[in-house]
């Protein structure tokens, strides 16, 4: 493990460097499933603020993506990568997103179980509950959310166990900050539609937080290549990993 200012990462494997950034009260932990150190690139696994080993030092007055995005570019900075594509989980895809439009230097991003645009005003209300809920009730807040990610879950419960556990070692204020970050974040479709042929969507099926119809209705008209994988949820990374890789490594070739 390495540390650069706030946040913690890890380097797997040679060639081209390739930013992931796992979601939501999860950390760099999550992309053990797959076989990134086989991977033809290498792999730069991030921690991102409040979450896994990093720390939140944010001084701002509202929590943000572009903060979170910011930080991971530093990281890259002193690093001296110079060229980077990124692929993000969930929550790590809106900073994927962030840094696709701030740095001329992020290539291609991969869109794992993630979206581009910005949340609705009754998805909005929820963000807030669940920044004052973990303040409350970390535990059972992460105890209820976690195990629906996924399809069929009762197939993966060590996997939810080792999720849960993790998650539970978190901050609150850290959990707050994400959550509340999310919120604010703006539509981003901006991205998809200058560079259609740089993004890549992988879906779940069952994925019960970002709906097939939605993504088809945001996606009309853009020219992006979108996979959905038909035995996942919100986990692909997890329910189907050979799949995941294959499709990430075959996109970024």
């Amino acid at each position: 493990m390495d540390q650069h200012d706030n946040l913690n990462y890890r380097v797997l494997g040679n060639g081209h460097p390739v930013v992931f950034l796992h979601g939501f009260l999860e950390s760099l932990t999550m992309w053990s499933s797959l076989d990134l150190e086989n991977a033809p690139f290498q792999s730069i696994l991030i921690d991102l603020p409040g979450h896994g080993g990093s720390d939140l030092i944010d001084n701002a007055e509202e929590p943000t993506i572009s903060f979170m995005a910011n930080e991971v570019h530093k990281v890259l900075l002193k690093r001296n990568v110079t060229s980077y594509d990124v692929v993000g989980h969930s929550m790590g895809g809106y900073v994927a997103l962030e840094l696709k439009r701030i740095d001329p230097k992020c290539g291609r991003i991969v869109l794992l179980n993630s979206n581009f645009w910005e949340d609705a005003e009754d998805k909005k209300r929820d963000r807030v509950r669940v920044a004052e809920m973990v303040f409350r009730a970390k535990d059972l807040f992460i105890q209820e959310a976690i195990p629906g990610l996924f399809y069929r879950h009762d197939r993966k419960d060590a996997v939810i166990t080792d999720l849960v556990s993790e998650a539970k070692r978190m901050d609150a204020v850290g959990i707050a900050y994400a959550s509340l970050a999310m919120r604010a974040r703006a539509d981003r479709s901006g991205v998809l539609k200058t560079t259609p042929d740089q993004v890549l969507i992988i879906q779940g099926q069952h994925d019960p937080l970002i709906s097939q119809v939605r993504m088809k209705e945001e996606l009309n008209g853009l020219d992006v290549r979108t996979v959905v994988l038909h035995r996942s949820g919100h986990m692909a990374h997890v329910e189907e990993p050979q799949s995941v890789l294959q499709l990430v490594t075959d996109f970024l070739k």
